[in-house]
């Protein structure tokens, strides 16, 4: 298995707003608004609507594409989902994730378009030894996806993508920049801080290799110098050949793992048929792509039970 090691400073997530800026699709400044003072801005998927909530706050009205516990990778526009993209002040998005986001953005008439994978360029984590392709539930495969984009999960990426949507923000809204800006620096060193919890969190452990149901924590395992042992593909619905599962037994053994993790919101009947062959323990490990009840956890809980779930299965020293 190929252990990714890159490993990405804070500071990259400190970009400046002139930079920032180069992730819209066009310069200027916008008008429009939701029709109670707040700009309307439209999120394709939590971990956008997130940074859409905690950098905006009461500026905003936020709109989010995929409803609370659908698998984004499954997301279909209504005819008014789209209407909603063309019309909206600004559009987050991560382009290569969810095609009919990818070309309802193309056709928005928003000057402000935040594409998440030009502050955090995505990485190639794709399974190479014996795995099925990623594919759209047609059958297809995502020329578009130039990797893996689950780039949320190293809170330094995330932090990047969080500095450029402030600036754009502070571009679409002038009245309230200094508010955005404020947001999303407290933002980007609360990351900082979750960054540290994970390097302190997984640096004295007994093993470093984790089985995971789908390819979501490339980007977690190269932070922190972990390896990503995955049953499927980037794409959840993905199915490993027999080949594949044969290598992930082997893998398993090899780096003594004790669990197999499954996730939130796709099925854990492969995850666990896989621990029930090899005699293993079952646990979550969720991608965050979507959650389930947003009121009640978000992204820095859900991250620290992650941590919590890791060091369980990898024997840590707390």
């Amino acid at each position: 298995m190929m252990l990714y090691r890159r490993r990405l400073p804070i500071a990259l997530a400190t970009a400046t707003a002139g930079s920032a800026l180069l992730l819209s699709a066009c310069g200027g400044s916008s008008s429009a608004e939701a029709g109670d003072g707040r700009l309307n801005v439209v999120a394709s998927f939590y971990p956008l609507r997130y940074l859409a909530e905690q950098i905006g706050g009461d500026h905003l009205k936020v709109t989010d594409l995929t409803a609370a516990g659908v698998e984004p990778h499954d997301l279909e526009l209504t005819a008014r989902q789209v209407g909603a993209v063309q019309d909206a002040d600004a559009v987050l998005y991560l382009k290569g994730l969810q095609p009919t986001v990818d070309k309802a953005v193309a056709q928005s008439r928003s000057r402000h378009v935040v594409d998440a994978t030009v502050a955090a360029p995505l990485v190639d984590h794709h399974l190479d030894e014996g795995a099925e392709g990623d594919h759209d539930h047609d059958g297809h495969s995502h020329p578009d996806a130039a990797g893996d984009p689950h780039l949320w999960l190293d809170p330094t990426r995330y932090a990047a993508v969080a500095a450029g949507v402030g600036a754009e923000l502070a571009a679409a809204d002038p009245a309230h920049a200094a508010d955005y800006r404020q947001n999303a620096d407290a933002l980007v060193e609360k990351l900082g801080g979750l960054d540290r919890e994970f390097h302190n969190g997984l640096t004295s452990c007994g093993g470093k290799a984790f089985v995971t149901s789908h390819a979501a924590f490339g980007y977690l395992a190269d932070r922190y110098g972990l390896e990503q042992i995955a049953i499927n593909g980037v794409d959840p619905e993905s199915e490993p050949t027999p080949a594949r599962l044969g290598e992930i037994q082997q893998a398993a053994k090899a780096h003594g793992v004790s669990t197999v993790f499954f996730e939130t919101l796709a099925s854990p009947k492969l995850a666990t048929t896989v621990a029930k062959d090899l005699n293993l323990k079952t646990a979550v490990l969720d991608p965050i792509e979507g959650v389930r009840e947003p009121a009640a956890n978000d992204y820095f809980s859900i991250m620290r039970q992650n941590l919590t779930a890791l060091q369980t299965a990898l024997g840590c020293s707390k």
